[in-house]
């Protein structure tokens, strides 16, 4: 038996490479052209699309930058307090979690939302062995505010989370189609690459994802694949095992 996802013929009792899997989001992305906020038809459409992973039996779990709202860094670097800066980001993060599983409640995927920052009237703190509960059952398991702590990044939370709940590949959506040694949008001559190593990843100093992250990655042989999400299918001929994006391993 097969079906059509966004163009692409998939085989719905077909063994898939990746049964539970870790996407990691950029706030970015949510916010679609205009740059800031949260792009309604943006929110439809990735949440039409993780339907479409659910019904194939895909365990899935998603973590939200929150840079289209608020981005630590940048209000650090503008006098504010690192902490206090980052705490805020945390928080955009939650308001992009809970945009996200309206979302997917809209389309009839069941969600849970869970926060590194206890907020028990919005959302579930998060309990490692409830996650993996929640997964087992179904459910897309959304995780908010970062790993509750200053100075770490989402891409930080993505890995740290994909090890607890034993994901078997985080997936990075970008907007690129994988990683290049240099900048592709600046660079037309950027060589990209198919396969890479962590190892070479931090010793040619690629910024697609922070050192942090990779290392954790690194010292738990968890894979990496980076792609283009704007793709409709991408994600789905990444779980068949498709050469789509950037392995890094």
């Amino acid at each position: 038996m097969s079906k059509e996802i966004w163009g692409v013929l998939v085989s719905i009792d077909s063994t898939f490479v990746y049964n539970r899997v870790l996407l990691k989001l950029s706030g970015e992305h949510l916010a679609g052209d205009q740059g800031y906020g949260i792009d309604a038809e943006v929110l439809k459409g990735l949440a039409d699309e993780i339907k479409e992973i659910k019904e194939i039996g895909i365990e899935l779990a998603v973590t939200v930058g929150g840079g289209n709202i608020f981005r630590g860094l940048k209000g650090s670097t503008d006098g504010m307090e690192r902490a206090q800066a980052d705490y805020i980001g945390m928080l955009a993060t939650v308001m992009n979690c809970l945009a996200l599983q309206d979302a997917l409640e809209k389309v009839g995927v069941d969600t849970r939302v869970m926060s590194a920052i206890e907020m028990k009237e919005v959302c579930e703190t998060y309990i490692r062995r409830r996650a993996i509960r929640h997964l087992e059952k179904g459910r897309v398991t959304i995780f908010a505010a970062g790993t509750g702590n200053p100075f770490f990044t989402t891409d930080t939370t993505a890995a740290l989370r994909a090890c607890e709940i034993d994901a078997e590949v985080v997936l990075k959506a970008t907007k690129v189609d994988g990683v290049y040694d240099s900048d592709p949008v600046k660079n037309t001559q950027a060589r990209k690459f198919d396969r890479i190593s962590y190892m070479e990843v931090l010793t040619q100093g690629l910024e697609f994802m922070d050192s942090t992250a990779i290392s954790l990655c690194m010292e738990n042989s968890l894979p990496l694949v980076v792609f283009n999400l704007g793709v409709r299918g991408n994600m789905q001929k990444v779980l068949s095992g498709e050469p789509v994006g950037t392995t890094v391993y």
